[in-house]
């Protein structure tokens, strides 16, 4: 092959991997209604579980408030709302995301309700591998006009930065081990930790505007 042939044969697959890393980059998410709602105070609502995990949903609730709040928000306190539903006899996340956006809004007094939905959590083994994942998505609605402000989802795992060297058997054991440790200690918990950071945090690509608590209020 000649050098000419050498260097466009080098150029068409230089665009092709540009073209491919161009196509994977999340489009930049449209934030015309946060930005004109402004909401100062959020409602968190129990989550939605979907994984066979029956913990799943008050785990990930206690995590929520705290990024939320250093993201700039006031959150109202989760075991006080979670209560107040109780009392007016909803008891179940079902039940309460389907209270409608006016109601929310003439209970609580809230600017917008975040509604979650868990699709993974627990700890799994698959032949050398044994992980606990924790995968959630949020919604963010207007509470006075019922507009979907804010979209987003986040992962979580406890093999993320793991060291699999050391062989079949090596990972064989390691992963055994790694899903007796994790299964017992429920580290689902503190992997649920990670994922509501990632979700709910400000500043992060496509995620949250920063709330008027923040220093950092309408820099974004």
């Amino acid at each position: 092959m000649d050098f000419q042939r050498f260097r466009a044969a080098v150029g068409a697959l230089l665009a092709a991997l540009l073209a491919a890393g161009c196509a994977t980059q999340p489009q930049p998410y449209d934030y015309a209604a946060f930005k004109q709602s402004r909401p100062r105070s959020i409602l968190v609502l129990p989550p939605l579980n979907t994984s066979p995990d029956v913990n799943a949903t008050y785990s990930l609730l206690s995590q929520v408030s705290a990024p939320l709040a250093e993201s700039g928000y006031y959150v109202f306190p989760v075991a006080l709302v979670d209560e107040t539903f109780r009392n007016n006899g909803l008891a179940q996340p079902e039940e309460i995301h389907a209270v409608p956006a006016a109601k929310l809004r003439e209970i609580f007094g809230a600017d917008a309700a975040l509604y979650i939905e868990i699709t993974n959590y627990g700890t799994s083994y698959a032949i050398v591998v044994a992980e606990t994942r924790v995968t959630a998505a949020a919604k963010l609605v207007d509470l006075r006009s019922g507009t979907q402000l804010w979209s987003g989802e986040a992962t979580a795992s406890s093999s993320e930065g793991q060291n699999n060297s050391g062989g079949l058997v090596g990972l064989l054991i390691q992963a055994v081990v790694t899903q007796i440790v994790e299964s017992s200690m429920d580290h689902g918990h503190v992997i649920a930790g990670v994922a509501s950071g990632r979700l709910l945090s400000a500043g992060r690509p496509n995620g949250l505007l920063y709330g008027p608590r923040s220093p950092r209020y309408q820099s974004d």
